[in-house]
């Protein structure tokens, strides 16, 4: 199972993203999996940056497609207390941190295209290492 963050399913939206190609086929490998926040980060970009509503609809639909037919974690106190554990012991956000959290709790490899933070930490790998 591959564990999405909200910059892979952005990727695969943005065809002028450098990402792009490699995202849209990880989508299409079938075992993947993300959390809720995907939904709130995904829709804050394309309608508050892109001022896409389509866009917009569009990540929605893959992320309930997720839910449907890969997995979608929910947020409840055990992993809000990883993520909390995550933040201190890498200096990531609470946002990565979830990611990073989520993916532990499937078993996941958690794929990014945040270069900076998760993949170059080795926390994560980019959508073209894991196609």
């Amino acid at each position: 199972m591959i564990f999405l963050d909200a910059s892979v399913l952005l990727a695969a939206e943005d065809t002028d993203d450098p990402h792009h190609l490699a995202a849209s086929a990880l989508l299409k490998t079938g075992s993947i999996a993300t959390i809720d926040l995907a939904l709130y980060e995904t829709t804050n970009v394309a309608e508050v940056r892109w001022h896409d509503p389509e866009a917009s609809w569009r990540l929605q639909q893959r992320i309930w497609a997720i839910a449907e037919l890969g997995t979608l974690i929910r947020v409840d106190q055990t992993l809000a207390e990883r993520v909390a554990a995550l933040v201190r012991a890498h200096n990531l956000s609470a946002y990565d941190s979830a990611y990073l959290a989520g993916a532990e709790r499937v078993g996941a490899t958690l794929a990014s295209c945040d270069e900076r933070d998760l993949v170059g930490p080795g926390l994560a790998r980019t959508p073209a290492e894991l196609i």
